[in-house]
């Protein structure tokens, strides 16, 4: 399989509506495992409310931004794994495949989180954060068209990803914790030609 060519991918703020989504995901990916298509998997959602949302068009967009980032993995052995496996290598899985699907994350993950990670500096400051906003607002002209809010919000949905993955403790850490590429993840990168994408999992050859 080829390298993910990113530069493909447009950045777009959407991460504003669609966070993380780990419970969601990983409920998408157990209906996967019951050999379903994706429209029978978008109605038992919805008429089971398997998410607890509050309307069925919530419902409906959310189980189709699970199944893109679930067939973003093109891997039938990581979508069992963010179903079944411990949280922890789950939510490593979902990170990486949010990195597939989003520029903005696989760019702040890998420009950002990873250089910290190679350079041996665990603070990472709000100051961190912005400088990474300020420069793909000088390169990018869609993502120099965002408000003051929008990239506000961005930002508040990076870092509270860190925090699901154990990267921070808590949204007002400026300290990174050293994580662990899990084992699983790390075979199926190597496969998919996505070794460049190991230093944002702490992990260096």
């Amino acid at each position: 399989m080829s390298q993910l060519n990113i530069s493909d991918i447009p950045y777009r703020a959407v991460l504003t509506r669609e966070p993380f989504l780990f419970y969601e995901t990983r409920a998408t990916a157990r209906l996967m495992m019951e050999d379903l298509g994706d429209e029978e998997i978008t109605n038992r959602v919805v008429r089971e409310n398997v998410f607890q949302y509050p309307t069925e068009k919530s419902l409906r967009r959310m189980t189709r931004t699970c199944l893109q980032r679930l067939h973003a993995l093109d891997d039938e052995t990581l979508i069992e794994a963010i179903a079944a496996q411990p949280q922890d290598v789950a939510k490593q899985i979902c990170l990486y495949a949010m990195m597939k699907q989003y520029r903005l994350v696989h760019d702040f993950m890998i420009s950002v989180i990873g250089e910290h990670f190679r350079q041996q500096d665990l603070s990472l400051s709000r100051m961190d954060v912005n400088v990474f906003f300020l420069r793909l607002q000088e390169q990018d002209d869609a993502v120099a068209t965002w408000s003051a809010t929008t990239i506000a919000k961005l930002e508040q949905v990076l870092m509270r990803i860190l925090v699901e993955n154990e990267y921070l403790d808590d949204v007002k850490s400026d300290r990174l914790n050293p994580v662990l590429l899990g084992n699983l993840l790390e075979n199926a990168m190597r496969a998919n030609g996505d070794e460049y994408m190991f230093p944002a999992f702490n992990y260096f050859e």
